[in-house]
């Protein structure tokens, strides 16, 4: 009797296809909860952390340097050449100075005077519009809040002696005094812009005193010079006589208002 045949196991399961299923089919969404298969890692993810790029070392770019800075070296060589004009024009007289030494003075290529002033004429009307406009400018400041006519204009002609007549400033005025009648048009600008708002701001000085009663003479207003005379007797004297009679110009010019205001009355 022979043994029964032995049932065949369960076959193996045919390999399925792949999980894209038939080809060119697209990959079956996985049920809804299921966690989506982790992602590989990169190449560079792979290993432990490396160290972090060192930063960069390199300067940071500069910012490009303001355009004043040519401004400032221009106004530098301007200023320069107008020291120099001076010191030509007071050495020499304005007749004699030429642009030549003016350059050579300065330390410029004479070219480079043209690319400021067309002129030697024009170097000195700057030496004017620099050195004695902005002195005038102050006549035309009011009296401060409780001050007098009289203490601005005392405050004034110390000005002026102290910076014009015992300066520099005042080798100017002589200038234009002994070079003027040949150059009339230097002295019509020196009038200009000097003389004539001078006298401007004394006058309304003047006026505004008589209103207080500060300064009795009235047509004082008229002859604006005659308050301002000692500060041009100052200028000249300083240069042709005071190593002969030194002048004390502040303690005359005193002497001067006491005459136009009256004596100042001591407590």
């Amino acid at each position: 009797m022979s043994s029964p045949r032995t049932a065949p196991g369960p076959s193996k399961a045919a390999p399925s296809k792949s999980a894209g299923g038939r080809r060119g089919e697209k990959p079956a969404i996985g049920r809804q909860g299921e966690k989506a298969a982790p992602v590989k890692a990169s190449k560079a993810s792979k290993g432990p952390k490396g160290p972090k790029a060192p930063k960069s070392t390199l300067p940071k770019a500069q910012p490009p340097k303001p355009p004043s800075n040519r401004a400032e070296r221009t106004a530098e060589r301007r200023q320069a050449i107008i020291e120099a004009a001076l010191d030509e024009f007071i050495s020499r007289g304005f007749t004699a100075t030429r642009i030549d030494d003016v350059a050579r003075r300065a330390g410029v290529a004479k070219g480079t005077i043209y690319l400021h002033f067309k002129d030697k004429e024009s170097m000195f009307e700057e030496l004017i519009r620099t050195a004695l406009v902005p002195l005038i400018g102050r006549l035309h400041a009011p009296p401060p809040i409780g001050g007098t006519v009289r203490d601005a204009v005392e405050a004034f002609a110390r000005t002026f002696i102290q910076e014009v007549a015992a300066t520099r400033r005042g080798d100017i005025v002589r200038l234009i005094v002994a070079e003027g009648p040949r150059f009339p048009s230097i002295a019509d600008f020196y009038y200009r812009e000097v003389v004539s708002r001078g006298l401007a701001g004394m006058r309304a000085l003047i006026e505004l005193a008589v209103s207080r009663g500060e300064i009795q003479q009235k047509n004082l207003a008229r002859f604006p010079q005659i308050l301002v005379a000692p500060a041009i007797i100052a200028v000249i004297w300083q240069s042709l006589f005071s190593r002969h009679a030194p002048l004390d110009a502040i303690e005359m010019f005193r002497v001067h208002l006491d005459l136009i205001f009256g004596e100042r009355r001591t407590t």
